[in-house]
């Protein structure tokens, strides 16, 4: 279970890789957002069923940032209703039209013994075009069953497509790949989505590739956020 830094539903939503010049930011500010589904890296992390979201974010001009993020996760149908809790920072900036974005982020799960973990990841962007790299560096989850250390996720991204209309379009894919110590590495998985935005909402199609963690069904899911 488990975008990178989670600053809001939608940014997760709109592409895997979301490139902003963090001395652009407000110093302080909160998000909320709300999803049909909340889906990260192509999987359901809340059995498919609706999720909300809030998180506080700190960015100072230097390009430094540090944040908290808190998921809703299944519901009481799913037989799960626990919480992702993620804490990140990072530094990140812009140096002649590129940007980039270094940092660590941890998820901790309340309702899910020994599956909480960490990352670190590199993102960088020119224009509309972005790629990003996270690896597991420390993991609680049990050996063999995926998101131990040395796992990697490789995204790639293209957004800002104008549609008309104030709509615009994100394209976006993913590989991921578990250093699993078991005789069938099964875990490892890609996917794919794209993303129709207009201000605060948007609407998303994605499409995993069949693995121990993904299903190949095609989600459709609609999204709300905004930030203060």
């Amino acid at each position: 279970m488990k975008q990178l830094t989670k600053i809001s539903l939608i940014a997760a939503a709109l592409s895997s890789t979301l490139f902003v010049s963090q001395s652009a930011l407000a110093e302080v500010s909160a998000n909320i957002g709300a999803t049909t589904n909340y889906i990260w890296r192509g999987v359901s992390q809340s059995s498919d069923a609706a999720s909300v979201s809030g998180g506080i974010d700190y960015a100072a001009d230097s390009g430094f940032y540090a944040g908290t993020w808190v998921g809703s996760l299944g519901d009481s149908d799913s037989g799960f209703n626990g919480t992702e809790t993620d804490f990140y920072l990072g530094f990140g900036g812009e140096v002649a039209g590129f940007t980039y974005d270094i940092g660590y982020i941890y998820y901790l799960y309340t309702e899910l013994d020994d599956s909480n973990f960490g990352e670190i990841y590199v993102n960088a962007g020119f224009g509309n075009f972005g790629v990003g790299a996270a690896y597991t560096v420390n993991s609680e989850v049990d050996e063999g069953a995926g998101f131990e250390g040395g796992d990697i996720y490789y995204s790639i991204s293209y957004g800002g497509i104008a549609l008309g209309n104030e709509f615009e379009l994100a394209l976006s894919a993913g590989l991921y790949t578990f250093d699993s110590d078991g005789s069938e590495n099964d875990y490892n998985y890609s996917h794919v989505q794209a993303d129709i935005s207009k201000g605060d909402f948007a609407f998303s199609i994605v499409k995993a590739q069949e693995s121990a963690f993904a299903d190949e069904d095609i989600k459709f899911v609609a999204s709300w956020s905004t930030s203060f």
